[in-house]
């Protein structure tokens, strides 16, 4: 464990859904994410997020999952979002 997460997950079925989005990442999918916040970001999935355990800020351990995504529009440009902060995943479809 390497890295400090914002927020980390105890909860069975906060688990459960991390996973549940670990499934529709697959690699190299395009795909376009809404966040919690109302953001949008598309891109392409560099390779399939896992759920990891990390800490908190406090030293409380739990689970989380980093996603990178290259941007659709600038591949060279890549987004690092906490798994957490997605509130949906739409597919794009094939290039």
């Amino acid at each position: 464990m390497s890295q400090l997460a914002q927020r980390v997950h105890t909860h069975r079925d906060e688990i459960a859904r991390l996973e549940a989005l670990v499934t529709q990442l697959p690699s190299e999918a395009r795909v376009e994410l809404t966040l919690e916040d109302g953001g949008q970001l598309r891109g392409t999935v560099a390779v399939r997020p896992t759920v990891q355990t990390f800490r908190d800020m406090d030293g409380q351990e739990g689970t989380n999952s980093l996603l990178r995504l290259d941007d659709l529009d600038d591949p060279a440009h890549q987004h690092v979002v906490w798994l957490d902060t997605v509130a949906k995943v739409e597919p794009l479809g094939s290039f």
